[in-house]
């Protein structure tokens, strides 16, 4: 075995040879024979000889290195003890006859050194919650709960208008210039700049010609900088009733022990106090970690920051399919590539792993440790929480290792809140 270092990687180089080569080469030409065609040779019936004859003993390597590489990966970690904090990348440094011989660059966890974690004097943020926050707050619940009900007279700014409507370019219709029973809010600036103004006025029935022009930075070419003529017919209006805080409404809002405008009140505040609080709370542990982190020295591999870029994009991509967006999808409205992104997250990337290591080395200087009990009590909690069998929940978090570790840092956290007040 042969061992290069350089700080936290480590070059291994591992040689498979003897049996295990030739039990290797045996098994990939085992494979080869049931599949290769040799005029003269029913399939499965090729000798070894008329094989290497014709392809040539080269073509098995590379399938018997894929055989032996467990074993080699084995010996690479039982030899050098080393204990690697990504995956090791895997190089084929020498193939022949005789044997092969594999490079794993490994990287493993950096030294990390803190020189001050305590008296940073950093205190939480207060939170209040105001009249007006609950006014706004109690407006956005009424608005989802408004009802439309068709008025007569004239289009009105906030009205909703249903609508036919057709765009002619020249005199020509043009693609996606048509709609019929369209709903037009007056005043979300939904259609091209003077199209809602000019539909203000409008009676139910009537129909008029809209002279407008798109904007010269409009994403259709064909139509970017063009006058146009909508030909637009108001079918119905309809206008936003704002609701009573009455009994009706109380029973349509259908929260417990909810029936006058008091109790909702007090329940907004609550719930906006509860979420001030959390968002605090966040920001005064990421304040902690960042002052703390200004002690930490550190020579953090990139493998590190690269691994946790890929986590950072695979929940990127995962939030974006819930919203119906693929990558693919997101990149074309951004005008970015995954090169862009992946730089974007580069900054979070790094500060998590510096975070997780600094946490790591606290852990050991304050020797917290979490039982297997505790553990368990801890995995107990959350799958009750989040409504799943505790053997799902281990399963889905990644087992009991990471509920112990979580509960570890967790743990960390809450020391350096009491060290820094």
């Amino acid at each position: 075995m042969a061992k290069k270092e350089n700080k936290n990687i480590h070059e291994i180089v591992i040689k498979i040879e003897g049996d295990d080569w030739k039990n290797a080469l045996d098994k990939a030409f085992a494979e080869k024979q049931k599949t290769v065609k040799v005029d003269g040779f029913r399939k499965g019936k090729v000798p070894r000889s008329i094989y290497e004859k014709k392809f040539g003993k080269e073509s098995l390597y590379f399938d018997a290195a894929n055989a032996v590489l467990e074993l080699a990966y084995v010996k690479a970690m039982t030899e050098s003890k080393l204990e690697p904090v990504v995956q090791p990348v895997i190089d084929i440094k020498d193939i022949d006859e005789s044997g092969v011989e594999f490079k794993f660059t490994i990287t493993t966890k950096p030294e990390v050194k803190i020189n001050k974690y305590k008296g940073l004097k950093i205190k939480p943020e207060k939170v209040e919650v105001t009249e007006e926050e609950i006014n706004h707050e109690l407006g956005h619940l009424l608005e989802k709960y408004t009802e439309l009900v068709s008025k007569d007279g004239k289009v009105e700014d906030g009205n909703i208008a249903i609508i036919d409507f057709e765009g002619f370019k020249d005199g020509v219709a043009f693609d996606g210039g048509k709609g019929e029973n369209y709903s037009l809010e007056i005043g979300s600036h939904t259609f091209i700049p003077g199209f809602e103004e000019q539909v203000i006025g409008m009676k139910v029935g009537e129909e008029k010609d809209l002279d407008l022009t798109f904007p010269e930075d409009y994403g259709a070419k064909d139509l970017a900088g063009a006058k146009v003529v909508f030909k637009v017919k108001v079918n119905e209006i309809k206008e936003k009733k704002v609701r009573e805080l009455d009994e009706e409404f109380f029973e349509d809002l259908g929260m417990d022990g909810i029936d006058s405008e008091e109790k909702l009140r007090e329940e907004i505040k609550a719930s906006i106090q509860a979420q001030k609080e959390m968002d605090a709370e966040n920001k005064y542990v990421d304040t902690i970690l960042e002052e703390v982190s200004k002690n930490v020295e550190v020579d953090i591999p990139e493998a590190m920051v690269e691994e946790e870029v890929d986590r950072l994009m695979t929940r990127f991509e995962e939030q974006m399919k819930m919203q119906g967006i693929s990558l693919e999808l997101y990149y074309q409205f951004t005008g970015s590539t995954e090169k862009d992104l992946r730089s974007q997250m580069e900054k979070e990337a790094y500060n998590n792993v510096l975070y997780r290591l600094m946490l790591e080395e606290i852990r050991v200087i304050e020797k917290q440790e979490v039982s297997e009990k505790e553990a368990e009590e801890e995995a107990e909690k959350l799958a009750e929480k989040y409504q799943m069998k505790k053997e799902d929940f281990l399963k889905e978090f990644g087992g009991l290792d990471l509920v112990k570790y979580d509960l570890e840092m967790r743990k960390v956290i809450e020391l350096l809140k009491e060290y820094n007040k």
